[in-house]
């Protein structure tokens, strides 16, 4: 094939391929700068074509890591950036960025980014909306603590005093805070989440962007934890030059606030301007009343949704589930149920041989504490046993690493080599898995 057919076909697949690519000389002359990194960055065609005249990147402005390749002749391999780009959009991708060399000379850089925002939404997602504003009577809690926690709720909407919501993640935390927000006697404009276990520099960014606007705004801070102490004290320092009494602050932690105080991973000044009261949500397993309930409105929307045929769960499974201590909460079920009704054709119960096969595993301490003889849950028995084997396999890697994480207490870097595995290939693995380990054993 001649040079320039396979010219022209190297340039329509780098600007239809979907990875962002970016490639400058050491002058900082843009010489590819495709589709996909046009959408990334928000750029549009008007600003692509003055940026393609200017031919060069303000490496000193922007601090790129392309000039740090470009300077060290060293690849950066691996990063993820998170960051509200030209469209006022929130985007997250990992970008590779590698030093081009010609006969032993360097002669520019090339950076491949890879868009994985969606990855990132769904890994910290919170329990689903279900299509409609999520307001204290959508959820299904009927405990007597969560009943509580309801009625302390209704008392901060009321009086639109700040909270701190104290519970692990997936108890229903953020269901909490959105209930607060639409119990509001006079209605905010916008509830905006602020989920601090991403880059706390977009987080920075995103709140001088809204507090100083006319609109009224519930912001719900999720995991403040998670922030430096240094980001922390910021975020205290624009919410006190920005006085605005109509906003609403709401923030969550995972365990007592005056421990993390003392351990130094969260401010006092924080805890003060979210403070005005604090309330407890508890774990699934300290009250499981509110796993059936949860369930049976997860299948009456499953039916209303889709047709189907599904009431409930067999006694046998209902007693599974009761038992087990749901270390991931509310989430954790809520993800179970949508891998269960995945595979329902026009089954009106959930029996054993449907429940999928890591959770089979997880809950053979059940069987073998003696709620069943049978403790091998992985004897195929009849024809209903039999899975996809790609799933059957995934379902039995994801049961291995779940335990050879809690054998090293968590820790990622003992337990990929444990398992022969780069830590980066574990990390990546337990991220698409969601499997539920507490996120300050995990090293990341």
């Amino acid at each position: 094939m001649e040079n320039h057919i396979l010219l022209n076909i190297y340039k329509y697949v780098i600007e239809k391929g979907d990875m962002g690519i970016c490639v400058v000389d050491t002058e900082g002359k843009l010489l590819i700068y495709n589709k996909k990194m046009r959408e990334l960055e928000g750029v549009n065609e008007d600003e692509f074509e003055k940026r393609r005249a200017l031919e060069i990147i303000d490496f000193e402005t922007e601090k790129s890591d392309i000039y740090k390749v470009l300077s060290s002749e060293s690849p950066i391999p691996n990063v993820k950036k998170t960051y509200w780009n030209k469209k006022n959009q929130e985007v997250t991708y990992i970008s590779n960025i590698y030093p081009l060399h010609y006969e032993g000379a360097l002669v520019g850089a090339v950076e491949f980014a890879r868009d994985i925002t969606q990855l990132e939404y769904m890994m910290y997602q919170p329990l689903r909306r279900y299509g409609a504003p999520l307001t204290f009577d959508i959820i299904t809690a009927v405990s007597e603590v969560m009943r509580d926690v309801i009625d302390k709720a209704k008392i901060v909407a009321l009086s639109r005093m700040p909270v701190v919501l104290v519970g692990e993640s997936g108890t229903g935390i953020d269901m909490i805070a959105e209930g607060i927000h639409h119990d509001l006697r006079v209605q905010n404009d916008l509830f905006i989440t602020l989920i601090c276990r991403r880059d706390e520099n977009t987080i920075l960014k995103q709140i001088k962007k809204n507090i100083a606007g006319k609109e009224n705004i519930t912001f719900f801070a999720e995991r403040i934890e998670y922030l430096s102490i240094a980001a922390q004290k910021k975020i205290v320092e624009l919410f006190n030059n920005h006085s605005n009494h109509k906003h609403m602050l709401i923030a969550s932690v995972g365990k007592d606030p005056i421990d993390l105080i003392q351990e130094q991973m969260l401010s006092k000044e924080l805890y003060r301007l979210f403070s005005g009261i604090t309330i407890y949500v508890p774990p699934l397993r300290e009250r499981k009343e509110d796993i059936m309930p949860f369930i049976d409105d997860y299948f009456q929307r499953h039916r209303d949704s889709f047709g189907s045929s599904i009431q409930g769960l067999s006694e046998e499974v209902e007693e599974i589930f009761l038992k087990y201590d749901w270390p991931g909460n509310l989430k954790e079920l809520e993800v179970l149920l949508d891998e269960i009704s995945s595979l329902l054709t026009n089954e009106t119960v959930i029996d054993l041989h449907i429940l999928p096969a890591y959770f089979r595993w997880k809950i053979q301490q059940i069987y073998d504490d003696g709620m069943e003889e049978n403790a091998d849950l992985f004897i195929i028995k009849n024809p209903n046993d039999i899975r996809p084997l790609d799933v059957y396999m995934k379902e039995v890697e994801e049961y291995y690493i779940s335990k050879a994480l809690d054998f090293h207490q968590g820790n990622i870097s003992k337990t990929a080599a444990t398992l022969g595995i780069r830590r980066q290939s574990l990390q990546y693995r337990v991220k698409n898995y969601k499997l539920n380990k507490k996120s300050e054993n995990i090293d990341s």
